[in-house]
């Protein structure tokens, strides 16, 4: 009898600068957090950071099926929206559109946007606490 596939983990650290900003630690990369109460607009705050996560997921998913359906592709830009709701405080919406450059045929646009929303994990773990919806179309 075989062991299971491994389970895959991430890890990452952030550290408080001072009272304006604070620091993510990832493999050999930093981001700069937005931790200030009166904000900043050099960082992601917490519900950016989020939707950037979700912008990512989307993007990676689509690098990861393009060699397998030999998706004909010159470039995407993902376009993201969150609703917050004050009480409690939580993101109650988010609105996504994947713009997509490409020759390939409204089917395979389909396909391709059915494989973004099936595969990906942060996608997956947000779609059930929010309301998540979007579109993916093609660049023109």
């Amino acid at each position: 009898m075989t062991d299971p596939k491994p389970k895959l983990s991430f890890h990452v650290q952030a550290i408080r600068m001072d009272a304006h900003g604070s620091v993510a630690h990832c493999k050999d990369a930093d981001v700069v957090l937005d931790t200030d109460l009166a904000g900043r607009r050099d960082a992601f705050n917490p519900a950016e950071l989020l939707l950037a996560a979700l912008s990512a997921c989307m993007i990676k998913g689509i690098e990861r099926v393009v060699p397998i359906l030999r998706f004909g592709l010159r470039g995407v830009e993902v376009r993201v929206e969150g609703v917050r709701q004050d009480v409690p405080p939580r993101l109650e919406s988010i609105r996504y559109e994947i713009v997509v450059d490409t020759d390939e045929s409204d089917h395979r646009l389909d396909l391709l946007h059915e494989n973004v929303r099936k595969y990906g994990t942060v996608f997956n773990t947000v779609a059930p606490g929010t309301d998540l919806s979007g579109k993916l179309v093609r660049k023109g």
